[in-house]
């Protein structure tokens, strides 16, 4: 018998349903909790309680007795994807799982975090979202974000078009953090679009009282109900639980391996704060507004673009070898105002021969990059490397590889990375910028 029967058989014995507090009996220990859904199989079968704690935990079901506390005021949680309600008052807001924590569960037989919710689930844990739309819901993938690849980049990208262009009025992405931000850039480039996409996840579980799953995840809905029509990441603007920030797609960074304000705006600030469950606009930000573009799609990529990072000591060989492997593009991530050591720069010009754009971004992340200050800067010009004036290098490159798909020609695609096209570099960097 599956979990889900079990479990269910278990529940209807005690009369029970999911969002009960209810007290389980194992042994002599005592578990007092909210009875949550979980539809995951389990050989034995496992039910997972809410602990006031904020933490779930999963009780195996044998040898177990239970007794109802409190009847659930949330009946919401529990719905089949096919039982969502619609409210024709409400915004359509698609919401599109890739995986990542925002999206995980615990496997409560080893302990460990398993990318297996389905964008529906997403709504089963987190009842509020009823609230405030009506919901697609779909699992485009089920992967950690170390996984992603550019070709799902563009599936992702395709996928939403198909939503917006079905009524949409809003997409929100549920995506692991660690590569966040090279899928929004991707998005940014991809896709010219008349509604809010807002890409969003989680530092911590939902299964941490630390978690901040449900915050994110709220707040990104309320982002794709505004009038922001840009590809925006939405994450914890502090450590506590009280705002967001929305960050534009091509300007955003992870920063922190672990803090819930992990996501910061590079050479910018953020478009919004999103506190009280209310989108609060910078006033210095001037954004795209819902209905002014009409729905672009342009997902041509190449992806077989080098990304290396200068260090003391590196070889011709690092260069050498991507030429030699038949790379369309390079990103180097020099130092200082964008230098690496000059016995790179012949290699350089044989990138420049063979029309193999490299693009110089620095390790400095804040302030932008100028080779035309040092006589060294002055030699990788003139070998041909392209700036990436203020561009993060995460960002040059998923632009890199964007541009390389719209033309193989090496003047074709400097004069692409040298044109804003979303917003990935601002004419100066100031110092409000890097303090913000």
């Amino acid at each position: 018998m599956t979990y889900k029967e079990n479990a269910e058989k278990y529940i209807e014995n005690y009369g029970l349903s999911i969002g009960d507090t209810i007290k389980v009996n194992k042994e002599d220990i005592t578990y007092t909790g909210i009875l949550l859904d979980r539809p995951e199989d389990a050989d034995d079968g496992y039910l997972v309680l809410k602990l006031s704690s904020g933490y779930n935990i999963g009780v195996a079901i044998k040898d177990t007795t239970a007794e109802l506390i409190e009847k659930g005021d949330k009946p919401k949680i529990g719905y089949d994807e096919t039982e969502i309600p619609h409210d024709a008052n409400k915004q359509n807001i698609s919401i599109v799982s890739t995986g990542g924590t925002v999206s995980s569960v615990i496997d409560y037989r080893t302990g460990a975090v398993h990318p297996k919710f389905t964008a529906s689930d997403l709504v089963k844990a987190n009842p509020e979202l009823l609230d405030y739309a009506n919901y697609n819901v779909k699992a485009l993938y089920n992967i950690l974000s170390e996984n992603m690849k550019p070709e799902y980049w563009v599936k992702a990208a395709g996928e939403i078009a198909n939503d917006i262009s079905n009524g949409a009025d809003g997409v929100v992405i549920a995506h692991g953090t660690d590569t966040m931000h090279y899928t929004s850039a991707a998005l940014s480039f991809m896709l010219k679009t008349p509604v809010p996409i807002i890409i969003t996840g989680a530092q911590r579980s939902s299964d941490r009282p630390s978690s901040d799953a449900n915050i994110n995840l709220i707040d990104s809905v309320i982002a794709a109900k505004s009038d922001i029509a840009e590809v925006c990441v939405c994450m914890h603007g502090s450590l506590n639980d009280h705002y967001t920030y929305l960050h534009k797609g091509t300007k955003v960074r992870k920063m922190h391996t672990s803090r819930r304000d992990t996501f910061r705006s590079i050479n910018a600030q953020p478009i919004a704060k999103i506190e009280n469950k209310k989108v609060n606009i910078n006033p210095e930000y001037s954004y795209t507004k819902r209905g002014a573009n009409e729905l672009e799609l342009n997902d041509s990529i190449e992806d077989k673009v080098g990304f290396i990072k200068s260090f003391p000591g590196i070889s011709q060989d690092f260069i050498e070898y991507h030429i030699d492997k038949g790379y369309k593009g390079l990103v180097i991530e020099g130092t200082g105002l964008g230098h690496v050591p000059n016995n790179l720069i012949d290699s350089f010009k044989r990138a420049q021969d063979e029309n193999i754009p490299v693009i110089m971004t620095s390790q400095c992340l804040y302030g932008r990059v100028n080779m035309n200050v040092y006589s060294t800067g002055r030699e990788i010009l003139d070998a041909g490397v392209i700036s990436g004036l203020d561009m993060t290098p995460e960002t040059t490159y998923v632009k890199l590889c964007w541009a390389l798909g719209q033309s193989d020609d090496y003047s074709e695609v400097k004069e692409i990375m040298q044109t804003n096209i979303a917003g990935e570099f601002s004419e100066k960097s100031s110092i409000k910028d890097f303090l913000n």
